[in-house]
């Protein structure tokens, strides 16, 4: 898989040329932009625990739209290695007051973070704009749901499932195994009634890879240009930066805007992160330069 030509210097920065309506919002992807991360949960591995009530959960959703996000990731199940499921009852409970208020505050779009396809429904009546599934769409009547729903979807790829997916991963080659899985959803989502226009693709740094495979997806970033699909990366603050720097979670800023300069030169339209006004800097960084 190789990038598109382009006579730019910078050719990633620019390249995606796409403004998406959700939910009577838009997420433009003509130059990349930043994810903010909303994680309503006890047992997120960077932020569990700090927005698990309404107030502080808005709160941070005000201050990431503030910040300059374009996008707000709202998430009620964490999805770190070892985590427990959880209902979706008790999903639901911890992301639809939070998704029905910001979406009326705030002018910009939010996404639902979640596999079930019954929190992916509620969440967009309740005002979500994109669904953004670590499991590409894969349990059971999801695709059906993603394409009644008609909004934009992220198709993440995942070795194994979040409580196992870091035992032992395992890849001849992980740039290719990754390719393939995603286009394999994507032609599923296409199938489903799903617009190939409106599909997001993510790597899936972190879940069920090991941080060579994870040094090397970034690396490859742009051979996934072949799949025609915006890219998503999300390396924010992840153990791959804490093995090679030997930092804490909370150290570890420096390691993920290195990375998200990479993943953005390399072809990412949409960088997902806990640190929003950092991430921003950098994007105009590299807006400035390619400006000139």
């Amino acid at each position: 898989m190789a990038p598109p030509a382009s006579t730019d210097r910078f050719p990633a920065v620019s390249s995606t040329g796409r403004v998406w309506e959700c939910q009577g919002k838009y997420l433009d992807l003509s130059r990349p932009g930043v994810m903010g991360i909303l994680n309503i949960t006890p047992d997120s591995f960077s932020d569990g625990g700090f927005f698990l009530s309404a107030q502080k959960a808005l709160d941070q959703g005000r201050r990431l739209a503030e910040e300059g996000a374009a996008i707000i990731d709202v998430g009620g199940e964490s999805t770190r290695p070892g985590a427990r499921p959880v209902s979706v009852e008790e999903e639901l409970d911890r992301v639809i007051p939070v998704i029905e208020t910001l979406a009326r505050e705030l002018p910009i779009p939010l996404s639902i973070d979640s596999s079930k396809p019954a929190v992916m429904a509620a969440a967009v009546r309740a005002g979500a704009g994109l669904i953004n599934d670590v499991n590409a769409l894969r349990a059971d009547e999801a695709l059906a749901v993603a394409a009644e729903l008609q909004v934009p979807v992220c198709l993440m790829h995942m070795q194994g499932e979040p409580r196992t997916m870091q035992h032992n991963p395992s890849y001849v080659d992980v740039v290719d195994e990754v390719g393939q899985f995603l286009a394999g959803r994507i032609a599923a989502c296409v199938a489903a009634g799903i617009d190939r226009q409106r599909i997001l693709i993510d790597p899936g740094f972190g879940f069920g890879k090991t941080p060579r495979h994870n040094l090397t997806l970034i690396k490859h970033l742009a051979d996934f240009a072949d799949l025609e699909c915006p890219i998503l990366v999300g390396v924010s603050r992840k153990s791959t930066i804490g093995a090679i720097l030997d930092r804490p979670v909370e150290q570890r800023l420096a390691g993920s805007l290195a990375l998200t300069t990479l993943a953005v030169v390399q072809g990412a339209a949409l960088v997902r992160t806990h640190d929003v006004a950092a991430t921003v800097d950098v994007l105009r960084m590299l807006r400035a330069v390619e400006d000139v």
